[in-house]
């Protein structure tokens, strides 16, 4: 039964949980302040899968992922489009042991900013303009040497299903200037749980990884056009529009 009553109980008891969930796992990772990154991103994972199992048996929203193989291999940077929640509370369950790049105002919220600060992210003050760029390729090419993963949102932010925004150049100018390749990714969360919206739909999310982009002798905006049109090209194949409006 999936009227919007039921959808709307459902929803608020998977608010609880995940209320839950990030209470518990945030303070713990805070706790563990004293590890190696990746011990705290352990406990992120295990945050993620948890939200996952949240929204699989309560709101009844799962996911598969179609190319799993095309993260077998050394460190990339992961440029993902963003349509939803969802991809900021589970990717990490599907990803290798991902460094995220944010806005840094995420890290001011109480318990989830707090153990987002725990988790070796680079935090870029959006309104810097150059120096922001600045600060991501110097950061995220220092994080890519080290052997760590990097996950983008080049589209900066939720962007409805059937739309697009145009795709920021920092993803693929620390490419370009680190020399590491760009993984594609495009899923149709937004159509399952549309931003600004309490009710999360039952089904089943779509999740496709690319195979790598090359980035070396390759200028920004090539690799940028690259990405762009692997993931626009490749939401056209996944996407509903019976979904879009509802």
């Amino acid at each position: 039964m999936n009227s919007k009553p039921v959808l709307f109980i459902r929803s608020l008891i998977f608010w609880v949980g995940f209320l839950v969930n990030t209470v518990f796992f945030g303070l713990l990772i805070v706790l563990l302040f004293f590890t190696p990154a990746q011990t705290r991103l352990r406990v992120g994972r295990l945050w993620a899968c948890g939200n996952h199992f949240l929204l699989k048996y309560i709101c009844g929203l799962d996911f598969r992922v179609r190319g799993q193989e095309n993260l077998q291999r050394e460190n990339a940077i992961i440029l993902s489009k963003h349509q939803s929640t969802w991809e900021t509370l589970v990717l990490h369950s599907i990803t290798p042991y991902v460094r995220w790049v944010f806005k840094r105002e995420l890290m001011w919220i109480p318990i989830f900013g707090w153990a987002l600060a725990m988790t070796d992210p680079i935090a870029i003050n959006r309104g810097a303009g150059r120096a922001a760029i600045k600060q991501l390729i110097k950061e995220g090419t220092k994080k890519l040497k080290a052997g760590e993963w990097l996950i983008l949102f080049p589209e900066g932010t939720r962007t409805a299903p059937g739309k697009t925004q145009k795709y920021k150049i920092g993803g693929a100018l620390l490419a370009e200037k680190s020399g590491y390749p760009v993984i594609p990714l495009a899923h149709n969360a937004g159509e399952f749980w549309p931003r600004h919206s309490f009710i999360k739909w039952p089904g089943t999310i779509t999740v496709v990884i690319g195979p790598a982009i090359e980035s070396k002798g390759r200028s920004a905006d090539e690799i940028n056009t690259d990405v762009s049109n692997w993931i626009e090209s490749t939401m056209k194949e996944i996407s509903d529009p019976s979904r879009w409006n509802r």
